[in-house]
């Protein structure tokens, strides 16, 4: 235990200096990889462990005054990411074109190939750009659909995603088939079936959430995507909450096209995401932004973004290192306890409802709940107004309510203090 703290923080210190990533990565990596490696998983005490998530903790700069529970929204980055960020911001500024075009320009492909190692595809079906909404805009807008074509998708997507539909059903006269979800779902052979009922013969496209931002609803991506490549259809899966949370590989997935955000799970600078499309799928999408050739066969046709921050596309390696530390699997098991750990607590209340299962296969890190006869936008209010927690409200459809979403850097007093003030809000408005 001694030697596996003192190790940690002597981690923290070396990726905490001012070091650039290609230093960090030659000098820290493989001594990251080989010690880490060495903490045994399987009997779950590290899940459980206050002593290593609290000096993962100091990784953070956590206010000691507010509680972040909404982390599902945007994560803070680590110090290391923080540090890079203001380095190469004011390393850019001593020449922008110079050291923006010609220095930093030239790191892209070394972060794209690790980037490509944790997405598990060819450094060739990955584009990075600012989030998740920018990579799934350029899919939708681009791929090639006439009058009558139809797509599937669900009531319980993304706004900027089911605008973007609209705008196309608008704009080209494609149709719409909306599948409704009944939330939480443990059925994974009922939310199928939702899916494949909504296919027809005119079904060009299938848009799947793999996590459902409103509540934290896991989707069976992947077997809806085999009833869809059955048939013909193409698949594009939002990823935005999933990468970087959930032990997965993007092939996995079944998505002929995926985009997500890397400043959520992965703690990213803000503004930062990343695009995948399957290689012989990348000449179907026209370029969203100027391209020499739209219609090409390249991923970099969808990085022409102009003047960007090149600062904060190269601190993403810092963050990535930190997640490759900590490791997808840790992560999504620590934070499945986190959120399973408060609902646990407070499920038996009468008056509390929950719109997210307590069920590994369906849920992770977001918890969603309500309280009979509140509005979730008054139970968030007072959560911050009285205990400091900060949260949001959610209210989509059929489900109203709070969302919670911890991160690695949240530590089980933060949880108990969470499920005390449910308590307490709950039996005042009995």
């Amino acid at each position: 235990m001694n030697s596996r703290r003192g190790f940690i923080k002597q981690m923290f210190g070396l990726s905490g200096g001012i070091l650039l990533h290609s230093s960090i990565e030659a000098a820290v990596s493989p001594y990251v990889n080989q010690e880490l490696g060495q903490i045994a998983l399987s009997d779950g005490l590290l899940t459980e462990d206050e002593t290593y998530w609290g000096t993962i903790r100091q990784a953070y700069n956590c206010s000691p005054n507010i509680i972040n529970l909404n982390n599902g929204g945007v994560s803070p980055s680590p110090k290391s990411t923080q540090d890079a960020l203001d380095n190469y911001n004011r390393f850019c500024n001593e020449a922008p074109t110079y050291y923006m075009w010609r220095i930093l320009d030239q790191n892209r492909e070394p972060l794209r190939y690790n980037l490509s190692l944790l997405a598990g595809c060819s450094t060739d079906e990955i584009a990075i750009n600012r989030n998740a909404t920018e990579g799934l805009n350029t899919i939708i807008f681009g791929l090639n659909l006439k009058e009558g074509d139809e797509v599937v998708l669900c009531k319980y997507d993304y706004p900027n995603m089911m605008n973007a539909w609209k705008q196309r059903e608008k704009r080209d006269n494609i149709k719409l088939q909306w599948v409704d979800l009944s939330l939480p779902n443990e059925n994974e052979e009922e939310m199928i079936a939702a899916y494949v009922s909504a296919f027809t013969p005119k079904t060009k496209v299938v848009h799947l959430t793999h996590i459902i931002n409103w509540c934290g609803q896991i989707l069976p991506v992947r077997k809806i995507a085999d009833e869809a490549h059955k048939r013909g259809i193409e698949v594009i899966v939002d990823g935005a909450h999933s990468f970087a949370l959930l032990d997965y590989k993007i092939p996995d997935t079944g998505a002929d096209y995926f985009a997500t955000s890397l400043h959520k799970f992965m703690c990213a600078p803000f503004g930062s995401g990343m695009l995948y499309i399957r290689k012989d799928k990348i000449q179907n999408i026209w370029a969203l932004l100027s391209a020499e050739k739209p219609d090409g066969t390249d991923i970099r046709k969808f990085e022409n973004l102009g003047t960007r921050s090149f600062a904060s596309e190269m601190a993403i390696g810092y963050s990535l290192d930190f997640h490759n530390l900590i490791t997808t699997e840790r992560k999504q098991k620590r934070l499945f306890y986190l959120k399973n750990y408060w609902m646990e607590q407070v499920k038996a209340l009468e008056e509390i409802h929950f719109f997210t299962s307590l069920k590994p296969e369906f849920s992770c890190a977001i918890g969603h709940f309500g309280i009979k006869g509140m509005k979730g936008v008054d139970i968030a209010n007072q959560l911050f107004a009285d205990y400091k927690i900060h949260s949001v409200a959610i209210t989509h459809e059929k489900i109203d309510g709070v969302r919670i979403t911890p991160n690695v850097y949240n530590s089980l007093q933060e949880m108990d203090k969470l499920v005390h003030a449910i308590k307490e809000i709950a039996e005042k408005n009995k």
